[in-house]
């Protein structure tokens, strides 16, 4: 499942954030609070992740072409990926000005900054209530679920950091809030773009093994050998499998109906691709050149191919 069927809970978040944005920045501003301004640019990467989900769904839907034969759905795992990388952004933009701050608090306003705080935990906490059954089926919303965990997680901080500074006056307590909040979102930002890129480099589905389904694949009946195999996916939830079969003697239309019932009720895997060989393609390869070179192939055979998908 991609993260189509989540946007009306999206735009929900998209407005909630993006209405609390000015609030949290102007308050920023005028409590002189750093914890408040990462919060607020936070809360910024929040609208902005929240926005570019949209967008990526609206343009997955639209239908597969002759120039796109596998439609669009990508564009939901560029705005992942886009989504880690602006996260990166922030968080060392955070790190950097907290050093600044350290050296030389300014005069901070605590009470303002816990009251901004407070508001912007309850705005993240709905916004989160909007998106956390989405989070595990589309790594776009996953992505903007991040953002917003991560907001809230600073507003928390926010909060702490405003008592402790209103009961005691250590006014560099609010730079060290704002180093804690970069500390905590950089690993989780991190595993975001990991799972982004290998999608982009088409690489296995973390929930899929190759090995225990090349053995699967091997045990069916007529299945002499199993090459060529390949698991990729084109967006969460939407994996695509290739392979070869050997069947020397077996009927291939029965060995590929028994694969893909396997592939599907084991692996959960449904748009496969499929394709029978009386002989590897090794083998092929080894005709192929004698024919080319004027002799006679090495087996008088033809290799019967067939397609399922």
């Amino acid at each position: 499942m991609s993260g189509q069927s989540h946007s009306k809970r999206l735009w929900w978040a998209l407005g909630l954030t993006s209405s609390f944005l000015i609030v949290e920045v102007v308050g920023g501003l005028l409590t002189q609070s750093l914890a408040l301004l990462s919060d607020a640019a936070h809360m910024f990467t929040d609208t902005a992740a929240l926005a570019i989900a949209l967008t990526a769904i609206q343009i997955a839907r639209r239908p597969a072409d002759q120039k796109r034969t596998f439609g669009y759905h990508r564009f939901e795992i560029l705005a992942a990926a886009f989504n880690a990388l602006l996260l990166f952004m922030v968080a060392f933009y955070i790190l950097y000005e907290a050093w600044l701050r350290i050296q030389q608090p300014p005069e901070i306003q605590s009470m303002g900054m816990l009251g901004i705080a407070v508001i912007g935990l309850l705005v993240n906490l709905l916004a989160m209530y909007l998106l956390v059954g989405g989070q595990k089926d589309s790594l776009n919303v996953k992505g903007a679920y991040l953002e917003v965990l991560s907001d809230a997680l600073g507003s928390v901080g926010v909060i702490v950091g405003a008592l402790i500074i209103l009961f005691t006056g250590w006014l560099w307590v609010d730079s060290l809030i704002a180093v804690a909040i970069g500390f905590w979102v950089l690993p989780r930002t991190w595993i975001l773009l990991r799972d982004s890129l290998n999608i982009l480099l088409e690489g296995v589905p973390a929930n899929v093994s190759l090995a225990t389904i090349s053995a699967d694949l091997n045990q069916l009946d007529g299945v002499d050998e199993v090459h060529d195999l390949h698991v990729w996916a084109l967006t969460s939830g939407k994996s695509s499998l290739t392979a070869h079969l050997v069947v020397p003697s077996a009927d291939a239309q029965q060995v590929l109906e028994a694969a893909r019932e396997l592939l599907a009720q084991r692996h959960q895997l449904h748009h496969i691709t499929l394709q029978c060989e009386r002989y590897s393609c090794a083998m092929a390869d080894i005709n192929a050149h004698q024919f080319l070179q004027g002799n006679q192939p090495s087996a008088n055979r033809t290799a019967g191919h067939s397609h399922l998908h």
